[in-house]
């Protein structure tokens, strides 16, 4: 896949609805729009607002290309405590901490952050979050027809659960049933009912 950011290679912190980022739980961002300057600035801003209005911070590192050239702003990030959920999946977990074997990753990162999650593709998917860890399987498709926006589904599941403060493996489940979905089909967004979906499978 080559990642084209389209109009949001512009993004300028004009743009920020920053009461709606100060009246979300959650922040949500996207390693991607880390590489062009513009975005990288309003991103910043955003968890300046996030952060001031007590909001939690998530972020995904993306691909392994964009650790590659900005891991020291992410591993910064990671170090004064400004992510308070991280999105990775096995080979960005590498990529991020030097460690090949995948524990030892998970290690190296877990105690500083306090919500880590770590998809695996058909391996399924970890999170550890203050000391709780938690896994699940992937949920089987009949087929894989297009990988792209599997991550994001992945945490948009997640997300959808940890903001209502349900438990580790329940959120892991909506971020796997999530991902199955998109997987299914081609393009990045669900076709499915999915708030049907989730009540049928969890």
């Amino acid at each position: 896949m080559n990642t084209f950011l389209g109009a949001g290679q512009f993004l300028p912190a004009a743009a920020l609805d920053e009461d709606l980022i100060a009246s979300a739980a959650i922040l949500y961002l996207e390693g991607y729009l880390w590489d062009p300057e513009e975005p990288r600035r309003a991103m910043r801003r955003a968890i300046e607002v996030a952060r001031n209005a007590g909001r939690k911070i998530a972020f995904t590192a993306s691909e392994s290309f964009v650790i590659d050239r900005h891991g020291d702003d992410f591993r910064s990030m990671i170090e004064d405590g400004v992510i308070d959920i991280l999105f990775v999946n096995e080979s960005e977990l590498a990529t991020l901490t030097g460690e090949d074997d995948f524990e030892a990753g998970l290690a190296a990162v877990a105690d500083k952050v306090p919500v880590l999650v770590a998809t695996r593709s058909e391996k399924g998917a970890v999170a550890i979050a203050h000391g709780e860890r938690a896994e699940v399987a992937a949920v089987p498709v009949i087929k894989v027809v297009d990988t792209t926006g599997a991550g994001d589904q992945f945490a948009a599941g997640f997300l959808s659960g940890y903001a209502r403060g349900e438990p580790l493996t329940r959120c892991l489940k909506r971020g796997a049933i999530a991902a199955s979905e998109v997987i299914a089909h081609y393009g990045p967004r669900p076709e499915a009912d999915m708030i049907a979906l989730m009540a049928e499978r969890l």
